[in-house]
C-alpha cells in the first residue's frame, strides 16, 4: 500500500492532474518511454501530460512490486488499485494525501492542493501560462491565471526583501 500511496502523491504533484483523472488512469494511458500520461479530463477532453523522474521511479516500483499483489481477476486495466483489487476511488486518494500530510506535520492537504502547488511551481520556474493551461486541462486561460497571483505575491515579497529602494 505504501508503494501505491507514494505513486499517488508523486503523480498528483508531478502532473497536476485532478484526483478523478488520476483514479481513472488505465495501464494503457502510460507512455513510459516518453514519460507521458494520457488523461481524459473534464468534457471528455484528452491531453498528454509529462511526469518527471521521481514519479517514473515510483511508477516502476509500484508496477513491479505492488500492483501484482493488489491485482485480482476483476482489476481490469486500472493503474491504481484499492485493497480489494478494484480501481482506487478518489475519496481514498484524498485520504491518502491528507494522511501523509498529517504524518509529516503539514497543514491539511488535498489532491487539489498538490495540483495548485504543481501549477504555481511551474509558473515560478518560468513556464508560460498557456503551457500550464494545457497541462492542467483548463478550457479557459482565466482559470489558469488564478495561479499567477501567488507568483506575483512571491515576486513582490522578494523585491521588498532584496531591492535597496523597495
Amino acid at each position: 500500500m505504501e508503494l501505491r500511496d507514494r505513486l499517488v502523491l508523486e503523480m498528483l504533484y508531478a502532473t497536476g492532474i485532478r484526483v478523478s483523472e488520476l483514479c481513472g488512469l488505465d495501464l494503457s494511458d502510460l507512455d513510459r518511454a516518453r514519460r507521458l500520461v494520457r488523461v481524459l479530463g473534464k468534457g471528455n477532453r484528452e491531453r498528454s501530460v509529462p511526469f518527471g523522474v521521481p514519479a517514473e521511479q515510483a511508477l516502476d516500483v509500484y508496477l513491479r512490486l505492488a500492483r501484482p499483489v493488489l491485482a485480482t481477476a476483476g482489476s481490469g486495466r486500472a493503474l491504481l488499485l484499492g485493497t480489494r483489487g478494484g480501481r482506487l476511488q478518489p475519496t481514498i486518494a484524498r485520504r491518502i494525501v491528507a494522511a501523509y500530510a498529517r504524518a509529516e506535520n503539514l497543514p491539511h492537504t488535498t489532491p487539489h492542493g498538490l495540483r495548485h502547488s504543481a501549477a504555481t511551481h511551474l509558473l515560478e520556474g518560468g513556464a508560460d501560462l498557456r503551457s500550464v493551461q494545457e497541462l492542467l486541462g483548463h478550457a479557459s486561460l482565466a482559470t489558469t491565471q488564478i495561479y499567477t497571483h501567488v507568483s506575483v505575491e512571491r515576486l513582490r515579497a522578494a523585491y521588498r526583501q532584496a531591492h535597496p529602494r523597495a
